[in-house]
């Protein structure tokens, strides 16, 4: 069987036998997108979404296309997936999509199947974020009901996420991590989220070196990906984590700031400040320097001109012993 034969056969059944009550509705005329958007604030998340309009129609079309029919349900009957993909949502990029969807409608229908263990309820395959907005308007829900088995949900939660370019690198990782743990094999992973053997093993190699509590305290860190999530990974190996994690969760500027400045003030807490290059010399009392120290990150010299002093070095490697003695014994470890 080929590959998209295998899609075609997770995804299952196109259609099914709807409730009373939820009649089928044709797909809505998307409308223009707006030439100027104002970039700013809320205002600007605003307009971001205004100017996906136009991939909404596309969509649309393509479901009328498809020959999908679309029904009304209550937004109280539908579910969310088994599996989350996301870790929070930016209430600036929620505020506009509940303005969006205020002023303009939904444009593009969620999938959902029904539920498996409740009857007359639904789970949602992909749109999450449109069903929140709808229910906090009182607004009933545009779908499409498919039959759909686990492995089929998570293959088009997956695809709609990639197709959307909505996850981050570390909400993809953790999103393997999440349908491997549930039994799933490798080949469903790489359908879901639509990568090669190579691109899934880094993911799932990065989910699970860092620690879940780690990736809820930094969130979605949109614009960090594989390199610096890699550097991470490397650094909290084998750590004691708790003290840092409770430092920063005690800092009111760090809960504030956004998840990619969380992850550089977490990355920057775990990398040692570099120790600054310290020389100092000592001179005797004609003024002759003999001695010059040196202390690096890593090392310190000492450097004794044998021209001026010819065999001081040899004294002074005699006296390490009881120097030694007297350095223990002023630090209490002698």
């Amino acid at each position: 069987m080929s590959r998209k034969d295998t899609l075609r056969a997770l995804l299952g059944a196109r259609e099914r036998e709807l409730p009373s009550g939820n009649s089928p509705e044709p797909v809505a005329e998307a409308i223009e997108a707006p030439r100027q958007l104002v970039r700013s604030g809320a205002v600007g998340a605003m307009g971001r979404s205004l100017g996906k309009l136009t991939h909404a129609a596309e969509e649309a079309r393509a479901l009328i296309a498809s020959g999908d029919t679309i029904v009304q349900l209550d937004a109280a009957l539908i579910e969310s997936s088994f599996l989350e993909d996301r870790l929070g949502e930016q209430s600036e990029e929620h505020a506009a999509l509940v303005a969006s969807i205020r002023e303009h409608g939904q444009q593009v229908p969620i999938l959902v199947r029904p539920h498996p263990g409740k009857a007359g309820r639904y789970q949602v395959a992909y749109g999450h974020r449109r069903l929140r907005a709808l229910a906090e308007l009182g607004r009933p829900v545009r779908a499409i009901v498919r039959e759909m088995s686990d492995a089929g949900l998570i293959v088009a939660q997956g695809q709609e996420n990639s197709a959307r370019l909505q996850l981050s690198y570390i909400e993809r990782a953790m999103f393997a991590v999440s349908i491997e743990d549930q039994g799933f094999d490798r080949e469903v992973i790489m359908a879901a989220l639509t990568v090669e053997k190579t691109q899934l093993s880094r993911l799932i190699s990065i989910g699970r070196a860092i620690p879940f509590e780690v990736v809820k305290l930094i969130g979605p860190a949109p614009k960090t990906g594989r390199p610096r999530w890699a550097a991470l990974a490397e650094k909290i190996a084998g750590r004691d984590l708790e003290p840092i994690l409770v430092g920063l969760s005690a800092k009111p500027d760090f809960l504030t700031a956004d998840s990619d400045a969380r992850f550089a003030r977490l990355l920057s807490a775990l990398t040692p400040a570099p120790v600054e290059s310290c020389k100092r010399s000592w001179c005797d009392e004609d003024g002759r320097r003999i001695a010059t120290y040196q202390r690096g990150p890593e090392r310190a010299t000492l450097t004794l001109d044998q021209k001026i002093a010819p065999d001081f070095g040899e004294y002074v490697l005699s006296q390490l012993p009881q120097l030694y003695r007297s350095y223990r014994g002023s630090r209490g470890t002698g």
